[in-house]
C-alpha cells in the first residue's frame, strides 16, 4: 500500500474545503508553509492548547463570563506578552502562528487567532471583526458585547470605536445623508473572511516586493479559499505572467474577462491576454 502525502496546498484545501468544521487555527497556522516547508503544524496546535490549558487550571468552576476574561486578557496581554511589532510590522513573520507564538509579536488578525483558539477553549463565545484597517475581536458577555484590540489588548468603547472608524467612513463617502451604523463595520468575520484577510496581508507583502514566487503560492491558497472571487483568479494569472507560465497565465486572465465583463481592467487584461498567447505561440522557421 502506497501513502502519498499531501502537499502543503493540497492540505489547506482539505482543511478549508467546507464551512463547516473550517479548522480556522489549523488553516491560518498552515500559512507559513509556502515560505517555512518544515513548520510543525501540529505542534502549532499543541503550543496552542497547552497555554490554553494553563489557564483553565486557574479558572474556578463558577467563573462567570466576565471573570474568564478578565483573566483571559491579563494572562494573554500582561503574563505572556502578546502584542503587537511595532518595530517590524511588515515581516512576514507576523503573519506565521508559529512565529508570533515564539517571538510573542504579531499583527492583529495572527493575534486575534491565537487569542479567540483559547477563548473558545476557556468557554468564550469570541468571533474575530474585520474593521476596516485594524483587524479585532469581540466577546460576547451577558451585559452585551467586548470589542477587544487584539494589537494593544485595550477595550474599546463605542467612541473610540467611532473615532477610528471615521477616517475611513468619509473617504468612502459614508457621512451626512450616506451614515453607516457602527454596527455593520463590528459584524463577526467568518473563519473563510478571517484566513483570507490573513493571506492578502501575505500578499501586498510579497507584491510590494516583487517576490512573485511567494505571492504565486498565496494566490493559489485564495484562488481555492475563494473558488468565486474572479480577482483572485486574475491576481494569480498576472503573477504566473510574471513568473514566465503564459499559458496558465492567459487561462486565469480569460476567466477573469468572462466573469467580469464589464470590469474597470478589462481592455488591460485583454491586451495582457493578447501579449501571452502571443508569446506563447511556436516561431516559424
Amino acid at each position: 500500500m502506497t501513502i502519498t502525502a499531501l502537499t502543503p496546498l493540497e492540505y489547506f484545501g482539505a482543511l478549508v474545503a467546507e464551512d463547516e468544521g473550517f479548522a480556522l487555527t489549523e488553516a491560518a497556522a498552515s500559512v507559513a508553509l509556502d515560505e517555512q516547508p518544515r513548520v510543525d503544524i501540529q505542534g502549532v496546535l499543541s503550543d496552542i492548547d497547552a497555554l490554553a490549558a494553563r489557564l483553565k487550571a486557574r479558572l474556578p468552576a463558577d467563573a462567570g463570563a466576565l471573570q474568564r476574561l478578565r483573566l483571559l486578557n491579563r494572562f494573554f496581554f500582561r503574563e505572556l506578552g502578546f502584542e503587537g511589532n511595532v518595530n517590524d510590522y511588515y515581516a512576514t513573520a507576523n503573519s506565521y502562528l508559529h512565529e508570533v507564538l515564539r517571538t510573542r509579536r504579531g499583527i492583529p488578525i495572527s493575534l486575534a487567532v491565537i487569542y479567540l483558539e483559547i477563548a473558545q477553549q476557556v468557554g468564550l463565545t469570541a468571533r474575530g471583526v474585520s474593521f476596516p484597517g485594524h483587524f479585532l475581536v469581540k466577546v460576547r458577555m451577558p451585559q452585551g458585547e467586548v470589542v477587544i484590540d487584539p494589537f494593544s489588548g485595550q477595550s474599546l468603547s463605542r467612541e473610540e470605536l467611532e473615532e477610528r472608524l471615521g477616517p475611513y467612513k468619509r473617504s468612502q463617502g459614508l457621512t451626512g445623508d450616506f451614515e453607516v451604523p457602527l454596527g455593520l463595520f463590528l459584524q463577526a468575520a467568518t473563519p473563510r473572511e478571517i484566513v483570507a484577510r490573513l493571506l492578502r496581508n501575505l500578499k501586498e507583502i510579497h507584491r510590494s516586493g516583487d517576490d512573485w514566487a511567494l505571492l504565486l503560492a498565496v494566490q493559489e491558497r485564495l484562488v481555492l479559499l475563494l473558488p468565486d472571487d474572479a480577482e483572485e483568479r486574475r491576481d494569480r494569472g498576472l503573477a504566473l505572467a510574471e513568473l514566465g507560465n503564459a499559458a496558465a497565465a492567459a487561462e486565469d486572465l480569460e476567466h477573469y474577462v468572462a466573469r467580469v465583463p464589464k470590469a474597470e481592467d478589462r481592455v488591460a487584461i485583454e491586451q495582457r491576454v493578447a501579449e501571452l498567447r502571443s508569446a506563447g505561440r511556436p516561431r516559424l522557421h
